[in-house]
């Protein structure tokens, strides 16, 4: 340790050289051996220095990554905190605009003050209310299609203009370059025609009550840029330089809330008694009834109060709680609106802002949907789209609510099928699949339950959609299980998997089964129609190569496994078919056809339902005759004595022994005994008493 130390400090030290440090050490070194181990001590640093190199920036990078992120997080608060002091300097200098107009209002002698000036080049209102007048004229003319958009009012007027950039929002490449002119309660937006000078082609127009103005920082090359958002669509324009830029953002603001302020005072104007006028005398009694009564509805809609502050900012306020994403807060205030206008009759006044407040509710609706579209993130599960679906259905819109909740589910089911990775083994496959399927079908409904408690009409939707849903399952179950061939017993382990899981729907009070029967059906019959095809084969193979010789097991062991497998078939009497040593006085043919055709029963039994009745019995029929036959023909063409008493004996082992077995299991099975079955074995027994024929019925 000390002497690791020394030789660090050695080497560490400002005047190491390294040619002199080995000369000294080769001349103090006694030979061979103290260079070895130095060599191993400067090599043993080296690792260690290596090793401590590593760990400081392993230490230093993990320190830069959470340098970075509180990094990230201060800039995203400067931002908000920008953006917030934007506002209350917005506020603060809507509040002195106003408290100047009052004062205005008040003393006449100050006379009225013009807020519509605009904030570069103020020689443009020279000429007074005519001039600009003259002025917007002028310019206007100047731009092809817009002159029936904008029709000529006494009180429109040019404020601002000039040329601008357009960059794309999210590639941020150039456009096109545009001029903007703005308007005392629009702005309009014009493209260059190429090969004229001077003149343009409108490309859009917008009210400035739903344009917002965002401020985007300086990102070199990309800067003096300003962001309009009118929902759903945004554009970024460039300025020509930071100052210009800045004379853009402060007139576009102050040009929106001197609006806002005309606005305010027109609605206070209408909402203000007038004087009746003095209807001329009449000596019709008749005339003066009729006219006190049109006058009382007229007094009532005098009487409704649109000055409040409240009302009077509304529309601000839900553009607002719409940029925030405050859903909540804007059909909170919409509701309040409703409510104190629910028993005031319809002025004029009130209809204007009923129209302002329904494009807000056609916003906020469009923006509800789009969080429930699902081409927004699935994460989260169903409760990630409660709130939206909370307060489309308080916006009266529960149908629409209700589709675009089962539509965004049945996107996130079908990508959670998708997603699941297909194992080697079916099984687990299928057990992953419907795990995924029945839980997310399960927290559907509960939460569909949950949002919808107080709309039964939408009920029937989700039935339906379940429906739809299952078959999306079906599907992916189906190509998994049947298109690839898997074994009979397999699929059968597949369809009691999914039966299981689909009886836990039943905790809500969904029963789904009979849908999964109905939607399976046809591929397990053809199931079961193809495995009978194969078990047919290979039982007309083996009586080809039939020889009626006793089978020899050879060992004890091979002969008490043959017993076990007789005894899980259902065939208890096997022993009377034992004989000494390891032989069964019964044919190979015969005990290989009684195994196949019980684990056939076996396995179909599992995947039964209603609907296969008549399929698994026409199946099991068809086997069983191939052997009966088989065994009738050759006990009627056998000449040998010997061989027509095995014969006989393998002939009733399978009428008294096998097919009473098939009877009774396919009783307990399916819950009622098949009369088929009972006839083919009566009809053996009929052809074994009389055997009329020699020919075949293979």
């Amino acid at each position: 340790g000390g002497g690791g130390s020394r030789l660090r400090r050695q080497l560490e030290s400002g005047g190491f050289v390294a040619g002199e440090y080995v000369k000294q050490l080769s001349q103090q070194s006694d030979g061979d051996r103290d260079l070895q181990e130095h060599r191993q001590r400067i090599q043993a640093l080296s690792e260690e220095t290596a090793q401590s190199l590593k760990r400081n920036v392993y230490q230093n990078y993990r320190q830069f990554i959470e340098t970075a992120r509180e990094i990230s997080y201060l800039e995203s608060e400067m931002y908000q905190l920008s953006h917030i002091l934007t506002e209350q300097k917005g506020i603060m200098e809507a509040v002195t605009q106003a408290l100047l107009l009052q004062a205005d209002r008040d003393d006449p002698a100050l006379g009225p003050s013009d807020p519509f000036l605009p904030l570069s080049g103020k020689e443009a209102a020279g000429g007074g209310e005519e001039g600009r007048q003259r002025t917007l004229t002028t310019l206007l003319e100047k731009v092809e299609g817009c002159r029936d958009l904008l029709p000529e009012s006494p009180g429109k007027f040019l404020v601002y203009n000039g040329e601008l950039l357009e960059y794309d929002a999210d590639h941020m490449a150039q456009i096109q370059r545009v001029h903007a002119f703005l308007m005392n309660d629009c702005l309009l937006v014009a493209t260059a025609l190429p090969n004229r000078r001077g003149a343009y082609r409108y490309d859009a127009l917008y009210p400035l009550d739903g344009l917002a103005v965002v401020n985007v920082k300086d990102n070199p090359p990309m800067k003096d840029m300003f962001k309009l958002l009118m929902f759903p669509e945004s554009r970024i324009f460039q300025a020509e330089n930071a100052k210009i830029k800045k004379e853009w953002l402060e007139v576009l603001e102050e040009t929106k809330r001197n609006r806002a302020l005309s606005e305010k005072r027109r609605l206070e104007q209408e909402a203000m008694p007038r004087p009746a006028p003095t209807p001329p005398e009449s000596t019709n009694p008749f005339e003066e009834e009729d006219e006190e009564e049109e006058e009382e509805p007229s007094a009532e809609e005098e009487a409704v109060d649109l000055s409040l502050e409240w009302i009077q900012e509304l529309p601000e306020d839900l553009d607002v709680c719409i940029a925030q994403r405050d859903f909540e807060g804007a059909v909170d205030l919409l509701d309040k609106l409703n409510e104190y206008l629910a028993d005031k009759p319809v002025s004029q006044p009130v209809k204007e802002l009923r129209a302002k407040v329904d494009e807000r509710v056609r916003q906020l609706t469009d923006v509800l949907v789009f969080e429930l579209s699902p081409d927004r993130s699935l994460r989260g599960g169903p409760r990630a789209t409660r709130r939206a679906v909370s307060q489309l259905i308080r916006l009266g819109q529960s149908t629409k609510a209700c589709e675009l909740f089962l539509k965004n589910r049945a996107a996130a089911v079908h990508t959670a099928i998708r997603q699941l990775r297909i194992e080697g083994a079916t099984l687990l496959y299928i057990h992953k699949l419907c795990h995924v399927f029945f839980t997310s079908l399960l927290e559907t409904a509960r939460e569909f339950e949950t949002d919808f408690a107080g709309n039964n009409g939408c009920y029937s939707a989700f039935v339906v959609w379940a429906r739809s849903s299952m078959r999306m399952f079906v599907d992916a179950f189906s190509k998994q299980v049947f298109d690839s061939k898997e074994s009979l017993s397999t699929a059968a382990e597949c369809v009691k998997v999914a039966k299981e899981h689909c009886k836990q729907l039943s905790e809500i009070g969904l029963d789904l089964t009979f849908i999964i029967h109905a939607l399976l059906v046809k591929d397990i019959k053809g199931a079961l129609q193809s495995y009978k095809d194969i078990i047919i084969e290979a039982t007309k193979h083996r009586n080809s190569e039939e020889m009626w010789r006793r089978m020899n097991l050879m060992t004890p062991e091979a002969l008490g496994k043959l017993r076990e497998e007789m005894r899980s078939c259902g065939v208890g009497n096997f022993d009377q078919y034992t004989g000494d040593d390891c032989w069964v006085n019964l044919s190979y043919t015969v005990v290989a056809f009684t195994k196949q055709t019980m684990a056939f029963l076996e396995e179909a039994l599992k995947l039964y339902f209603p609907e296969l009745h008549m399929v698994l019995l026409e199946s099991l029929v068809e086997i069983i005759l191939v052997a009966v036959q088989h065994v009738d023909y050759s006990l009627r063409c056998e000449q040998d004595p010997e061989k027509k008493a095995f014969i006989r004996q393998n002939a009733s082992f399978l009428y008294e022994t096998v097919l009473p077995v098939v009877e009774k299991r396919f009783e307990e099975g399916v819950g009622k005994p098949a009369k088929q079955l009972q006839d083919l074995r009566n009809a053996s027994r009929l052809m074994r008493v009389n055997p009329e024929s020699t020919t075949s019925v293979v």
